[in-house]
């Protein structure tokens, strides 16, 4: 699916495309939010296999053990991230997703990937590692690179390329993606998570996708906010205790009481992103034409 075929008239090379490609290549609004739709669904019906056939292995505390990690956080992960790769590959949009960034970004942008990376520093020298084995430190790091690639390749790199080919300004690209990304972490009350630590970890992850929108922007490359936040999840994950916490760990070290405010440093510089980010960049129609 996806395939390019070639033909020559006249001097120049017209490319047509599959059904399946068209329809995605159209982009839009709605057909982001179908595939965040369609994505949650494949993720979470994932996660409820994996309950099925393995959920003996994951204890109350998802960090107890090197399984309990693996199969309560990392294998969803994993299937997520197969299923986006597979799309990904089905619409051709690879090289593009990973090109240079059409647009440039603002010198102020660097605020947002240099506190997030802060507050990893600080939450790397700070995480009490005598609480877990190491093994679970290990197999939490690792699932990080899950999170970052498919919350990423979905949130700034899918969306975002299908919201820019259907013409929307890039501070309407900032808002719908940064709003996909939040929107996927309300189905925490799934989990039987409470409605006020839900609504907050949507509220806060909305500011961190602006945060990862703008790092997208001034790093000119999707792989930088890939990998900025496959570090920031789990060193927050293993600092806190659990999964999207609305709280600290008590008793934490001097290192996370100074990490501590870079929640409210990455909602600032969210706001700064709604307020000042400009730009527009030009879609790209769905039928080509190379001129030789």
């Amino acid at each position: 699916m996806g395939e390019h075929r070639g033909h020559e008239h006249s001097g120049q090379r017209t490319l047509t495309t599959s059904g399946w490609h068209d329809f995605w290549a159209k982009g839009g609004i709605g057909r982001a939010f179908l595939l965040a739709i369609v994505y949650l669904a494949l993720y979470l019906g994932a996660g409820w296999v994996v309950g099925q056939l393995f959920g003996a292995q994951v204890g109350e505390d998802v960090f107890a053990t090197p399984q309990s990690v693996f199969f309560g956080l990392m294998l969803p992960l994993i299937v997520g991230s197969l299923v986006l790769a597979g799309f990904v590959l089905s619409v051709g949009w690879f090289r593009e997703l990973f090109a240079k960034q059409p647009i440039r970004g603002r010198w102020w942008m660097w605020a947002a990937p240099i506190v997030i990376l802060a507050a990893v520093i600080l939450r790397l020298l700070g995480i009490d590692y005598g609480s877990y084995e190491g093994s679970v430190v290990v197999v939490a790091m690792l699932s990080g690179v899950f999170i970052g690639f498919a919350e990423e390749i979905l949130t700034r790199g899918l969306v975002v390329k299908m919201l820019r080919d259907a013409g929307s300004s890039e501070w309407i690209v900032m808002v719908i993606s940064s709003l996909v990304f939040a929107l996927l972490h309300a189905s925490n009350l799934l989990s039987g998570q409470p409605l006020v630590t839900v609504l907050v970890t949507v509220v806060y992850t909305f500011g961190f996708g602006v945060c990862m929108y703008l790092t997208l922007r001034v790093t000119g490359n999707l792989i930088w906010p890939i990998l900025i936040h496959g570090l920031y999840d789990p060193t927050l994950f293993l600092s806190t205790g659990g999964i999207d916490h609305a709280g600290a760990a008590a008793g934490q070290s001097v290192f996370l009481a100074i990490a501590g405010p870079a929640n409210l440093l990455i909602m600032l510089v969210a706001v700064i992103g709604l307020i000042f980010v400009r730009g527009h960049v030009q879609a790209h129609p769905a039928d080509d034409v190379l001129r030789p």
